[in-house]
């Protein structure tokens, strides 16, 4: 994949070759995780459904991915892989082991001090993040918490080791660390559901979290670690003030988050798990197509913006916006066409009823509406971080909640909780027109890049898509029995292979660029096996 996104004029073939292998490594490892998630959803739905329940759940599951998010995730490729990366080079790595040991220690030290703050206050906690609820509801949510409050100091370990790997190009543990999370949940709702109920979620993000760390520490058995609390390290000075910006940005989208599930949790015990039933769905092409793009693109957007290789970058984010649009379109249409047979099929079973996949479909289509603008957003970020610029960022995430706040507030009470997804996409489509208006001044425009007529190109290819597969499952679901696995699958199944012909034949007819290189690309894979 990062053979498309790199910029071969400016980079070595050998460069471009260990790109390559280390986005295909995350790629793979963000199917895996993706499908483990899956997985993880199927069994929520079967065994519990879309109850109160299990949105106390999804509402407690919430505090230790935020905190990561706001302490570790930004961190990771604003600040962390940066600073790193600059110790991991050969003439320095002797410096990286003792750079490590500090911030690993002092980031330890505050992610305990969460935990027991967590356990200590979880009421209160519980009651910030779901004051509509009942009290039995706000009682489970209590307990659930404190279960959960450890996952906060492994997820943060494993989130600092990520960094360590990803500055050492060791890229294998941090791709499968997600999906390792992802299989610790499914074990343990499997083995404990049927004896202690719901606090076997719970119980699976402990454990999940667990096995996220300790595939990790594999990668890291030559490390030479040390606790060290040496505050005045250069390494923790720098790291501070690269995160700044964005751990301040990311304090404000994590309160629209909190925000978000307080009001969602007010209009109806069920919308919280129907929400996030979606953004299930949501977050698989999210993931695999721009998460692995931006990550992929990276590296070499960073060597370009240091040589103030101008040219050389707008080429490789051209690329990578191209790629990114070329897969995210179809992606987005397909799950619009063909929303409530996926649902039913992943969703359906046991708990879960009828009116809750309507439900579900009818929030997935909203949240739709921003798949393609937060998905052009990622690159756009780390356009910005690859220029050691992390306050633009920052700025826009607040600018961003607040067009949320206003129009959530607004569409709270006419539409219940798909007024919240509504916003939640104006916030991202906010963001993304924003964040390009900028770069598009930072960098002298990408008019020169194609990407708009790329873009039509897929989007013209994406829409003849739709059309067809949508007659098509008009006329296989009137032929199939109602209610029944067995014929979602072969509706979802005919669908997905008739969409990826008609958008693959579509887009060569149209002679989109993308599908040329991505063919390319798969016959020269398959020869070298």
């Amino acid at each position: 994949m990062s053979e498309l996104v790199s910029a071969p004029a400016s980079t070595s073939e050998a460069a471009a070759s260990d790109l390559a292998r280390s986005a295909s490594v995350l790629a793979l490892g963000s199917v895996t995780s993706r499908a483990l998630g899956l997985v993880r959803e199927t069994l929520i739905a079967d065994l519990f459904g879309a109850t109160g329940p299990v949105s106390a759940f999804r509402l407690a599951s919430r505090v230790p991915l935020m905190i990561y998010d706001l302490l570790i995730g930004g961190m990771l490729s604003a600040a962390l892989v940066p600073v790193l990366s600059d110790y991991a080079r050969p003439e320095r790595r002797r410096e990286l082991w003792p750079a490590a040991s500090v911030l690993l220690s002092v980031l330890s030290a505050l992610l305990a001090l969460l935990v027991l703050l967590l356990e200590l206050f979880a009421p209160q906690v519980a009651w910030v993040l779901g004051g509509g609820f009942d009290p039995e509801l706000l009682s489970l949510l209590t307990r659930l918490l404190r279960i959960l409050a450890p996952a906060v100091l492994f997820l943060g370990v494993a989130g600092v080791f990520m960094g360590l790997l990803y500055a050492l190009k060791r890229f294998t543990f941090p791709a499968f660390g997600a999906a390792a999370f992802n299989l610790g949940i499914v074990i343990t709702i499997v083995l404990l559901a049927g004896r202690i109920d719901v606090y076997s979620l719970a119980l699976g993000v402990f454990v999940g979290s667990l096995g996220q760390l300790a595939i990790q520490m594999l990668g890291l058995r030559d490390a030479r670690l040390r606790p060290s609390f040496n505050w005045r390290h250069p390494a923790l000075r720098r790291v501070v003030q690269l995160y700044l910006p964005i751990g301040a940005g990311m304090i404000i989208s994590q309160i629209q988050v909190t925000i978000d599930g307080n009001l969602a949790s007010r209009t109806g015990p069920n919308s919280v798990a129907w929400m996030q039933n979606a953004t299930t769905l949501i977050q698989f092409p999210h993931g695999l197509v721009a998460v692995a793009i931006s990550i992929a693109s990276l590296p070499s957007l960073s060597q370009l913006a240091v040589a103030a290789d101008w040219d050389g970058y707008r080429q490789t984010l051209g690329r990578a916006l191209r790629l990114l649009l070329y897969l995210i379109l179809p992606a987005t249409v397909g799950l619009w066409v063909m929303a409530t047979p996926m649902v039913r099929l992943i969703f359906e079973h046991g708990a879960f009823r009828p009116e809750d996949t309507a439900a579900v479909v009818a929030a997935l289509r909203l949240y739709l509406l921003g798949l393609i603008f937060a998905a052009v957003d990622w690159p756009l970020n780390y356009a910005f971080y690859a220029q050691q610029d992390t306050l633009t960022p920052a700025t826009v995430g607040v600018i961003s909640v607040g067009v949320y706040l206003v129009a959530a507030l607004a569409l709270l009470e006419p539409m219940g909780y798909l007024g919240l997804v509504l916003a939640d996409s104006t916030k991202h489509m906010a963001h993304a027109l924003i964040m390009l208006v900028l770069l598009h001044r930072r960098i002298g425009g990408l008019g020169d890049q194609g990407i708009l007529w790329a873009a039509a190109r897929s989007a013209g290819a994406a829409a003849l898509m739709g059309v067809l597969v949508w007659r098509a499952l008009l006329e296989i679901e009137s032929s199939l029995p109602v209610g029944m696995l067995w014929a979602d699958l072969v509706v979802v199944a005919a669908g997905g292979l008739l969409a990826l012909a008609v958008y693959g034949i579509a887009t060569v007819l149209l002679r989109v660029e993308e599908a040329s290189l991505l063919w390319d690309t798969a016959i020269r894979r398959m020869r070298r096996n």
